[in-house]
């Protein structure tokens, strides 16, 4: 069993558009359905679970039948934190799957991961217990422990951006939430699940991601999706790099 938490929980404050930024519109279609429909037409996903913003359960059960979105198993509530609105949607999915099953942890906020990233990831998990997507950083990283100065720059072919998905088998994602949720400091400075596994000393493994799978956080990175939806537009107009995407979304339909 392959299953999708998509957790959509967040308030969108520094989007500043006076609704979550998850429900905004872009091309006609809020942000959170672009998401959910590269899960819906993926042939390896079988269930997806959403949390989301209590006062949005009801509008977007009405969202998810307009758009077709089959594979929803379940619209819960989400938590006081992304980490605590994590939480609750694998401890649902929990109910209802074994624990071997692969889940993968995708933020309703990502609309543009890639049907081959999807892949790897649930490879990844199969492969090595578990998968976090990663790009290679073009621009140099550096630490700073002040905020001010520069403590040390690290190579820059070392350095990576991690992403969503973040893959595991659904019952060890379980017990290292679990586990942190039992630590007196709980969720601090728990950003992911990639950091959850290191804090607890566990192994992490990673999978390359596309560079258009961008995070819509701010008014910026709308007009950033807006582009790479015309460019996808464009590749499907000139018979481009469409094969996965349109025998995907057929598969959904046999």
């Amino acid at each position: 069993m392959n299953i999708a938490v998509i957790f959509a929980g967040g308030s969108g404050t520094r989007m500043g558009a006076g609704i979550p930024k998850q429900y905004l519109e872009i091309n006609g279609k809020p942000v959170l359905i672009h998401t959910l429909q590269l899960f819906e037409y993926h042939n390896e996903i079988d269930k997806i679970y959403l949390a989301v913003p209590e006062d949005f359960i009801r509008y977007t059960q009405s969202l998810v039948e307009e758009y077709h979105i089959h594979k929803v198993e379940d619209i819960i509530a989400g938590g006081d934190s992304a980490q605590d609105t994590i939480y609750r949607g694998i401890e649902r999915a929990s109910k209802d799957n074994p624990k071997d099953s692969v889940v993968l942890l995708h933020d309703g906020v990502r609309p543009f991961v890639s049907y081959d990233v999807i892949s790897r990831n649930i490879a990844g998990v199969k492969e090595k217990g578990n998968a976090i997507t990663c790009t290679s950083c073009f621009e140099t990283i550096l630490i700073s422990e002040d905020g001010e100065t520069v403590t040390r720059v690290p190579y820059r072919k070392e350095t990576f951006a991690a992403q969503a998905p973040q893959s595991f088998y659904l019952g060890d994602i379980l017990e290292a939430h679990n586990e942190i949720r039992r630590r007196p400091e709980g969720y601090t400075d728990m950003v992911d699940a990639c950091t959850i596994y290191k804090t607890l000393g566990k192994d992490v493994n990673m999978v390359e991601g596309n560079r258009g799978n961008i995070k819509v956080t701010t008014p910026e990175d709308v007009y950033m999706f807006r582009a790479l939806l015309q460019y996808r537009e464009n590749e499907q107009t000139f018979g481009l790099g469409m094969t996965d995407q349109i025998n995907a979304r057929m598969e959904s339909f046999r």
